[in-house]
């Protein structure tokens, strides 16, 4: 249960660098602000409850890489962030290095 709170805590850490982007973009502010703190505050709960059985280092790890990759995805599919093969490869060693995190008990 433990890792299904974790990649939830992963997936709830991509709703807060949204918010904040909501609230600069032209959409209201307090509305993206509410929603970053939303995001953050579910986030942070599911990596507490995952942290009772994984440890701290690989949590953490494992809760920004998710949130990390999945923010530059959201960032290229809904803002027009820049892409590259670099980048693209950066986010897949990321990914890489969560997977290594999962299985190195």
């Amino acid at each position: 249960m433990s890792w299904l709170y974790l990649l939830l805590a992963g997936i709830t850490e991509i709703g807060w660098p949204i918010g904040l982007k909501m609230a600069q973009s032209g959409e209201s502010k307090v509305t993206g602000i509410a929603v970053a703190i939303f995001f953050m505050t579910i986030s942070g709960m599911l990596l507490w409850l995952a942290q009772k059985e994984i440890p701290m280092g690989t949590a953490y790890a494992v809760w920004t890489g998710i949130g990390a990759s999945g923010t530059f995805l959201i960032g290229i599919w809904l803002y027009g962030d820049p892409t590259s093969l670099t980048r693209y490869l950066g986010v897949l060693f990321i990914i890489l290095g969560v997977v290594v995190l999962k299985f190195a008990h």
